[in-house]
């Protein structure tokens, strides 16, 4: 008779990897917060995060995590309040020179106008541009104090914790004027030499007859008038009305839009920030594949 021989044991399963809490990065501006993917993962891209009004990179902690865990590196910018083009240019190549592409240029409210503004500049290269909350009207009522405008912001009872818990959120920061520098290449984006190659000569040269060789700093970024746009949005949102941004989408030749039903402002803080993390993360993997962002998905839902 043979023996009976007991299952082995199994194996515990082993720890997931934890992305790295955020830290300063070095050789940056102060202020400025970096999340990475635990060691040992691979690193699949690079996000560099303006902040809107108000904001700082501390409030962006749970939104780098998350990517962080998807294997995306979020550099949030710590520049201060109103930055100019330049200052974003430099911070942006600085990260881009030793981090891992795909790297894209991010932004939310003012920072997102912010993004557009800095695209212009022959210093910045991004991979493609990921623009939240746009806000494309100058003089949009400001809620009227704080309940009003965490209301505005959020439906998310965290983000709104972390949002009355900080000290240097600089609240009834609604209030200020969308610059009209900013707001004039968002309302026409034909003004844009980031996004109408006609524009911009120098990033968008002639057709060679053969393929240049690369130079020290990779291939030549793609045309500017096929720039890759992620346009995230809440459909509710009371700061920004949701209409402008479908239009400024529209007119882009390579914009992706995604309304969020029921979203506020705070469009990568809000109750639904796993679902907009997660289709940053599908349109990110797109991006990987090329500036033609090929489809790796198609979501069918049969007629019931």
């Amino acid at each position: 008779m043979s023996a009976h021989l007991a299952p082995a044991p199994l194996a515990p399963a082993p720890a997931p990897l934890a992305p790295a809490p955020a830290a300063a990065a070095p050789d940056s501006q102060p202020g400025t917060l970096v999340w990475e993917p635990a060691e040992g993962a691979a690193r699949r891209g690079t996000v560099v995060l303006l902040p809107g009004r108000g904001e700082n990179p501390a409030v962006y902690q749970r939104f780098g995590r998350r990517l962080a865990a998807d294997g995306y590196g979020v550099h949030a910018l710590g520049l201060g309040p109103d930055p100019a083009p330049a200052d974003v240019t430099a911070a942006f190549a600085a990260v881009a020179r030793q981090a891992p592409a795909p790297v894209v240029l991010a932004g939310s409210d003012t920072g997102a106008l912010r993004a557009l503004a800095a695209a212009r500049e022959a210093g910045t290269r991004p991979d493609g541009l990921v623009l939240a909350a746009l806000p494309l009207t100058a003089g949009a009522p400001a809620p009227d104090g704080w309940e009003e405008e965490l209301a505005a912001r959020t439906s998310c009872p965290a983000h709104r914790g972390v949002l009355t818990a900080d000290p240097a959120f600089g609240r009834g920061r609604f209030a200020d004027r969308v610059p009209d520098a900013l707001l004039a290449p968002a309302l026409n984006p034909a003004l844009n030499p980031a996004l109408n190659p006609a524009l911009n000569p120098a990033l968008n040269p002639a057709p060679a007859v053969a393929p240049a060789p690369l130079g020290e700093d990779g291939p030549p970024p793609a045309s500017p008038g096929r720039l890759p746009v992620l346009v995230l949005h809440g459909a509710a949102d009371p700061v920004a009305p949701p209409q402008a941004v479908r239009e400024f989408a529209a007119r882009l030749p390579a914009a992706v839009l995604v309304l969020v039903e029921d979203g506020r402002h705070d469009v990568l803080n809000d109750a639904t920030h796993r679902s907009v993390a997660a289709q940053l993360v599908q349109w990110l993997e797109r991006l990987r594949g090329g500036p033609d962002l090929p489809r790796l998905l198609t979501v069918e839902e049969p007629p019931r």
